[in-house]
Parts: structure tokens; sequence; C-alpha cells
């Protein structure tokens, strides 16, 4: 009997040990799942999601450093194979100051600073805008007018916001189009639709609350203006399309966009018409001021490369 109850309480013992270890090693894998399914919330956050990563950012803002620099975070994904790169301020850098343009008066540090996927030696140039947004559709023609002279070294990258509904639906017209090469329908629909939104008022053009029905406008607007409708139906819907629109959704929350036209110069400094022209209403201001940005920017990495 005693020999019995031994064997037991052995048995008993060996069981727990087991389990103890079993548990210890699944804990961290059980850590690192939930890791990834917060980065997965991260890149595409839902609206409850952006709502705490906002308040987040209120609660904790980066401090400036020494020197008026603005700290950054200096990791990036260690897993991603993209050509993303964060192109971070150092903490105690010089910015680009001039007589004319003032760190905090005429741009802002982004921080931290955002991914960019230009080459080594490349300054990107980000426009977030809006097919509806009237100030878009007024700086509009001087940005065309810049791409044909702007220097090599700059790539401008132009990226429609998603904030509600109607934005996101002209964002999957401007892909669809884009998509289709017809840049020159890009142009079209613009002054398409500014010319409907100030004859009638509303924003909502191109747009219905029915997503059936928003494409059904917008097709037989892109048919009246050439193009085949089942080409259209098949960009419209197709993989380029939406994981544009997932790119356009990670930068519009990145950078906490909240006003457009917005520009980022090489994912560090921001700015738009009002800034550059001290609350002016003159694109020429802002022209000048991202010649001025990207020109600094490249200075610095040719420096870097040195």
């Amino acid at each position: 009997m005693s020999r019995k109850l031994s064997l037991t309480v052995i048995t008993l013992a060996v069981l727990v040990a087991l389990g103890a270890y079993l548990v210890h090693r699944h804990t961290p894998q059980q850590a690192s799942l939930t890791a990834a399914q917060v980065g997965d919330t991260a890149a595409a956050p839902s609206a409850d999601g952006q709502a705490a990563a906002s308040t987040q950012a209120a609660a904790a803002p980066a401090a400036p450093a020494p020197g008026g620099a603005v700290s950054t975070a200096q990791a990036a994904d260690a897993d991603s194979t993209s050509l993303e790169h964060l192109a971070a301020v150092p903490a105690g850098a010089a910015l680009p100051e001039s007589s004319q343009w003032k760190s905090g008066t005429n741009y802002d540090v982004i921080s931290p600073a955002q991914p960019t996927t230009v080459a080594p030696g490349k300054v990107e140039v980000l426009e977030v805008f809006w097919l509806g947004c009237p100030h878009c559709y007024a700086l509009e023609p001087y940005i065309r007018q810049w791409l044909k002279t702007k220097p090599a070294y700059v790539e401008y990258v132009r990226v429609p916001v998603m904030w509600g509904p109607v934005h996101r639906a002209h964002a999957r017209l401007y892909y669809t189009l884009e998509s289709l090469g017809r840049d020159d329908l890009v142009e079209k629909v613009f002054t398409y639709i500014h010319d409907q939104e100030t004859q009638s008022q509303s924003e909502s053009v191109l747009f219905s609350n029915s997503q059936e029905e928003t494409f059904k406008q917008q097709q037989a607007w892109a048919v009246q203006n050439g193009l085949s409708g089942d080409a259209f139906e098949k960009a419209y819907n197709s993989f380029f399309v939406n994981t544009q629109l997932q790119q356009a959704e990670e930068i519009t929350n990145g950078y906490q966009v909240q006003g457009v036209p917005f520009i980022a110069v090489d994912g560090k400094f921001s700015t738009d018409v009002g800034k550059a022209a001290g609350n002016a209403d003159d694109p020429r201001k802002l022209i000048s001021l991202i010649n001025f940005l990207a020109a600094w920017e490249h200075d610095h990495k040719q420096g870097d490369r040195g």
C-alpha cells in the first residue's frame, strides 16, 4: 500500500513538472503572435485603433533635442523586405534654415520620420491631396509646371487622402485612371469635379452613398471620356488599385494628415501653402520652399555618403 502511494506521488510530481515545462515553452510563442497581431493592426488601423494611436501620440510627444533638433524614432521594421527606409533627422543635427525659411514657422519637422521608397541619393517630395479639394486644384498647375523643372534627384509622389467615404471613392477613381496610364484623364477629372462642385455647391461629385452607384457614375464618366467600360471595371477592382489604396491609408495615418494639400519632403519635413507663404495664399512660395528643403536634404545625403 505504501509502495503504491509513493509511486502515485512520484507520477503526479513528474506530470506537474512536465506541464510547467510545456507552458514555459509556449508562452514566448504566444507573445510573438500577439506582437504580430498588434503590428498588423498598426499597419492598417481600425477607427478605434486610430483613435487609440492618436491618444497615445498626444500623451507622449517627442521632446525637442538640444540645438532645436527634434528627437526621432530610429527603428525600422527588421522584417521588411521592401525598399522603404526611415530617413530620420538625427538628434542634435542642424535643420534647414535661411533668412527666408524657418523651422516651426514655414515647415515642421516630422517626428518620427516616415518611410520613403526612393532610391539612394534621391529625395522624395510627397503630396497628399484630394480630387475634390479646391485648394489642391488651385495648386495643381504650379505642381505640373514645377515637375518640368524640378531637379533630377527629386522624385515626386502623389497620394490621395483617405479620410471618409467620398475621399476613398475619389482615391479609387484616381488609382484606376493611373493604372490605365491615363494621367491626362486625372487632370481632366480634377477639373470636372472642381467645376461640378462649384456649380452644385456639393462635394458629392462622382460619388454616392451606394458603392454600386458610385462605380456606375465613375464608369459612365470614364466611358464618356474614351475609356472602355470593361477595362475601367477590371482596373477598378484590380490588385494594383487595392494595394495602392492600402498604402494611401497607411500614409494618411502615418503622417497624421489633417488638411490637404499636404507636402512632405523625404519623410522629414512637412508644409503647406499657408505655412510656406506665412498664412498667405501664394503657391509660388510653397514651390520655392520645396526646392529649398529638397536641395538641403540632397546635400545632407551627399555629405553622409562622402
